[in-house]
């Protein structure tokens, strides 16, 4: 009956934690620089979350593009057309830094030299928060003729929401 036997053949271990070291050093530095590159293009592609109606109209490479920009409404200027639910209005410039938005609003409505642009919004029911010196944000793009035709509306209203919540008197009045 024959036997087997293993044989004693040596296969020399190499170690491979230099090499896993290397894989783990060369994987890092590629995660680092993808998110460096991220944060970079990041930055230099517009940190802002919108820009001005001066800005918007100062550069002509903006014409045909989708930006986001903001403005104040004038009140006045709002028409809305129930059949084929278009809005259209006029937003101004706001002025910035600002520390109180309601009065930075305020001023732009009331500037007579304040750029202004016409917006049109199309497919849209009329938000009840679109009203005079309320803040716009709207994604679009310019056309040749200056209308901004918008096809994201966000409406910030200042003079709804009061700061700090009512105040000692108000709640007294209430029975509190």
């Amino acid at each position: 009956m024959a036997t087997w036997e293993k044989s004693a053949i040596s296969v020399p271990v190499r170690s491979s934690r230099s090499g896993e070291r290397l894989k783990f050093l060369i994987g890092g530095l590629l995660i680092l620089g993808a998110v460096m590159y991220l944060i970079i293009s990041g930055t230099l592609t517009g940190a802002s979350y919108f820009i001005s109606v001066d800005e918007l109209l100062s550069k002509p490479e903006y014409l045909g593009q989708t930006v986001r920009i903001t403005g104040a409404v004038l009140g006045d200027t709002i028409t809305y057309d129930t059949e084929t639910l278009t809005i259209e209005f006029t937003i101004a410039n706001v002025q910035e830094p600002y520390d109180d938005l309601a009065l930075a609003l305020n001023h732009a409505v009331n500037n007579p030299n304040a750029s202004r642009i016409r917006v049109r919004v199309e497919n849209q029911v009329m938000p009840e928060l679109l009203q005079n010196e309320a803040q716009a944000i709207l994604s679009g793009a310019l056309d040749e003729n200056g209308v901004f035709h918008a096809s994201d509306l966000l409406l910030k209203c200042p003079s709804r929401f009061i700061e700090g919540g009512p105040s000692q008197a108000e709640l007294s009045d209430m029975g509190a």
